[in-house]
């Protein structure tokens, strides 16, 4: 199972995808963020923020992304372009985020990559995750990233289980796959092109491309469209 299985890296991160091959495991992504930002020099000049942001450490930000009134950015830290970030957002370090994504009121951020046009507009925790282009989480959504007794994440694939060897790991969500309101992704979950997940459900677990899990672990594939 590659990554190239559940999204591809768009052209507005194309100075990262060294980092990010499609021939890896996804979960290997996680572990790479870190470095990617690495290499990056921070701005000379910081771009001018309302004084209600908070902005510590090296963080890099396109001149066009919106900022709220209030937030906080700890780096490091990159912002693509036409990216809306909204009040109380938290974004805690090894964050990367695409163009035209929105990060919501109240929700935070942690060693995450975001790919083009995610939208994750209200009250969720993106944590250790990977979210592919065009990604939705509904409110509330949480993406857990430890487990209750701490040990290392496996994931639940047809083929097996597969330890990760990652202590913290939340979700790896696929291009265009949604998660409904209030969704709890437990940690290891990987969610397939176009999957989701509905309002409510706890899920844990591979949910294939172009399938719905519903509450009590019902599992139904719908059209795939090309």
């Amino acid at each position: 199972m590659l990554a190239a299985d559940f999204f591809a890296l768009p052209p507005s991160l194309a100075s990262f995808a060294a980092h990010f091959r499609a021939d890896v495991a996804p979960w290997d992504w996680l572990s790479r963020i870190a470095a990617a930002l690495s290499h990056l020099t921070p701005p000379a000049v910081p771009r001018t923020v309302p004084p209600g942001v908070h902005i510590e450490g090296a963080v890099w930000i396109d001149p066009s992304v919106k900022l709220p009134a209030y937030a906080t950015i700890i780096g490091p830290a990159w912002i693509g372009a036409k990216t809306e970030i909204r009040p109380g957002a938290y974004i805690r370090g090894n964050v990367i985020v695409g163009e035209g994504c929105v990060l919501g009121n109240s929700c935070e951020f942690k060693n995450c990559l975001l790919l083009d046009g995610v939208q994750v507009p209200h009250f969720s925790y993106v944590g250790d995750s990977i979210l592919g282009n065009r990604a939705h989480l509904g409110a509330g959504v949480i993406l857990s990233n430890l487990r209750l007794d701490q040990k290392t994440i496996s994931v639940r694939l047809p083929t097996g289980v597969f330890d990760t060897g990652l202590r913290k790991f939340g979700a790896i969500v696929g291009d265009s796959a949604e998660v409904g309101c209030n969704a709890v992704l437990n940690p290891g979950t990987l969610l397939g092109k176009r999957a989701l997940v509905m309002p409510t459900t706890s899920f844990g677990g591979y949910l294939p491309e172009a399938t719905i899990a519903r509450i009590r672990g019902a599992v139904t594939q719908f059209p795939r469209r090309d």
